[in-house]
């Protein structure tokens, strides 16, 4: 059953991108992108490994600057900003990566008290400690406080890296193939944590993935990166109604290979 969308503002987009283009010397990946993400809206860019569908989330994110075109991320202009403006727009946007990112010799309390620490200096120990909690028990691992990541599996730690995105309460959610590498069964326990997030949080999010499971679970809306452009958009069985010969390839990839 395809989730409902009435908790999505159209007349709200929190990340407009016109004209995106990003090459590489030769390479050209994107190639004159245009993308809306609305307010409450799951949004999945699905494509192949390469396609450039990360790269599109580096330059949400001011991590890598775009050739052409303009991003306006939370009515501001990231190409505009200087670097402690865009210092603070990150704050607002939570990256959650393929890798998680924890900090291995941090116990996962202290892996989650960092971004507070560092970012929100006026917190007391009693509301650093109560922050840490809620957003353990929202990934549903208050139990791992006091572990080390090298004793949590992959998919544990993947729900701490996302905790550890949502301490500072971001608008907007990127995730990186957040499926990469899981077991079935842990990836769907995956997914339903991102609907879980946009429900609790109220985040807006852009979901990369190459996964069609994930993409047809916890996506409002599918666009489809093919050859450095948008070529098809809607939802997930609008995607796939089609005699594009890629399009095709890559569904059979999916489900049959």
């Amino acid at each position: 059953m395809e989730k409902q969308l009435s908790h999505i503002n159209y007349q709200n987009p929190v990340i407009n991108i016109s004209g995106l283009r990003k090459s590489f010397g030769d390479l050209h990946v994107l190639r004159g992108v245009d993308l809306q993400l609305f307010e409450g809206e799951n949004l999945v860019v699905l494509g192949r490994s390469g396609t450039g569908k990360s790269v599109l989330i580096k330059i949400v994110s001011g991590l890598l600057s775009a050739d052409e075109g303009t991003v306006n991320v939370l009515g501001q202009e990231v190409g505009d900003l200087d670097e402690k403006e865009l210092m603070a727009l990150r704050l607002r946007i939570g990256f959650s990566f393929q890798n998680s990112a924890l900090y291995d010799s941090m116990t996962v309390r202290e892996n989650l008290e960092f971004p507070l620490v560092r970012n929100k200096r006026s917190l007391t120990r009693a509301e650093i400690d109560r922050e840490v909690r809620e957003v353990l028990d929202s990934v549903g691992l208050l139990q791992a406080l006091n572990q080390m990541p090298s004793e949590l599996s992959g998919g544990q730690r993947k729900r701490i890296g996302i905790a550890r995105t949502l301490i500072l309460r971001p608008d907007i959610m990127l995730y990186d193939e957040p499926t990469a590498g899981l077991d079935p069964i842990t990836c769907t326990e995956i997914n339903n944590l991102i609907n879980e997030v946009q429900q609790i949080y109220k985040t807006s999010s852009i979901i990369i993935t190459h996964d069609l499971t994930c993409a047809k679970e916890v996506g409002d809306r599918i666009v489809m990166l093919l050859d450095g452009k948008f070529e098809r958009q809607g939802r997930f069985n609008d995607i796939f109604d089609s005699d594009d010969a890629r399009v095709k390839a890559f569904y059979d990839y999916n489900f049959i290979a």
